[in-house]
């Protein structure tokens, strides 16, 4: 690969800005790289791709470094520790200078060749382009099944509609990335985010490519934390459910406690169901507990935006000047 011309620094910022998070994605990015020249080349268009490096530990980072020393259209920014998908994600938008900036994973199961279909939607006025996953065939029903539960409830709870298999792979108009850019809460779901704000969009298909190398770093754990902080962020609705929950609770146990005054005065027979009555309270309890939980979860959320804390650190970055950091 040799340098040109055309791969020096431009003096204006680039038409079209590619952001992409990696996390120990080294045996993906170069492989990346050559599957987006091609394809960016063909728009006719200045553009940039900025890698945001989510603090990974084998040499992903290092991978980025020479990439740039390449092709001075490769930038980098390396946050100092990983921080999570999303705010690598913002990480990397931050640093964006296009008048339209694509968001994909480093992974290749975005594929690199529908990027001229986002640019198109783009130059026809919309400044959204989201995309859809169509999942392959051998897809597990486990993974399917949750994937619809979680869209169905974050629409039903949040207000904001998300059809299932909505991705990080979308196109950003400026005017709409400066406007999420504003955004400073702490639990971040952009994709959420990006609903929320509106704007005319489109939506386009695609299927899910195999991942090019690597294994998959959303694990269940990390899937539920994102849906979690998901239908946190945009909705206080389970706050509200657990105030009906505590009316419906307490007035089993009223009606419990009435039942037993109404034993003891009015009838000779001992009052039965001491072992039920036991099973209720313990049952209340837990609601209690859960919803003590609920609340907490809320508190802590308070808490962590009071503080102000930086979303994310960049300890290093390349091919990025000063005028254009955030």
């Amino acid at each position: 690969m040799t340098s040109s011309p055309q791969n020096q620094p431009s003096l204006h910022s680039p038409q079209l800005s590619i952001v992409i998070p990696a996390f120990n994605e080294q045996g993906n990015l170069r492989q990346l790289y050559a599957a987006l020249e091609p394809v960016l080349s063909a728009t006719l268009m200045t553009w940039e791709i900025i890698i945001a490096d989510d603090g990974s530990r084998d040499g992903s980072w290092d991978e980025i470094v020479e990439l740039h020393r390449q092709d001075r259209r490769i930038k980098g920014v390396r946050l100092s520790r990983n921080f999570g998908h999303q705010y690598a994600l913002m990480a990397g938008l931050a640093h964006a200078q296009g008048e339209a900036v694509i968001s994909m994973d480093a992974d290749l199961q975005h594929p690199p060749a529908m990027i001229s279909q986002l640019v198109e939607q783009w130059q026809q006025g919309y400044k959204i382009v989201h995309t859809r996953r169509t999942d392959p065939p051998d897809i597990s029903r486990f993974k399917k099944w949750s994937s619809k539960l979680f869209y169905d409830i974050f629409s039903l709870l949040s207000g904001v509609p998300m059809e299932s298999g909505m991705a990080d792979f979308r196109l950003l108009d400026r005017q709409v990335l400066d406007e999420i850019l504003r955004f400073r809460e702490d639990g971040l779901f952009l994709r959420g985010i990006v609903q929320w704000v509106g704007y005319q969009s489109s939506t386009l298909t695609y299927r899910c490519q195999e991942r090019f190398s690597g294994s998959s770093k959303y694990t269940v754990r990390k899937m539920i934390s994102l849906a979690w902080t998901g239908i946190t962020s945009f909705s206080v609705i389970p706050l509200r459910v657990g105030i009906y929950i505590g009316i419906v609770t307490s007035m089993l146990a009223f009606a419990e406690m009435a039942y037993a005054i109404f034993m003891r005065l009015f009838t000779t027979t001992a009052v039965p169901g001491w072992a039920s009555g036991v099973a209720v309270v313990s049952f209340l309890f837990g609601i209690l507990f859960i919803l003590l939980g609920l609340i907490g979860e809320y508190v802590g959320r308070i808490l962590i935006e009071v503080r102000s804390r930086p979303r994310f650190l960049v300890s290093e970055q390349v091919g990025i000047t000063n005028e254009t950091a955030p």
